[in-house]
């Protein structure tokens, strides 16, 4: 089984979603500390959870692409691909 390497361009959206994640997550944080209403924090922990979603799908994408430019097929990439994604559902 390949593993997927992500280059740098490849990163770049990836890592700049999951800052801006770590951003939400500090921001919920606060809310909860400073007691702010429950409707406000699920909508931010939501924007979040969103966020870092994105990230894995993302990667997802540039492993399929990767799988793609480098000729691999069959049922073990399929398999591998799958499970990724299944694993952010």
């Amino acid at each position: 089984m390949a593993e997927v390497h992500l280059t740098s361009d490849e990163l770049e959206p990836v890592v700049k979603r999951l800052k801006r994640a770590h951003g939400q997550l500090a921001g919920v944080l606060r809310m909860v500390e400073e007691g702010r209403e429950c409707g406000d924090v699920v909508t931010q922990l939501a924007a979040v959870s969103k966020a870092i979603d994105r990230a894995g799908f993302a990667m997802i994408a540039s492993g399929l692409e990767q799988c793609v430019r480098e000729g691999e097929s069959g049922a073990a990439a399929k398999e591998r691909l799958e499970k990724m994604f299944m694993s952010l559902s």
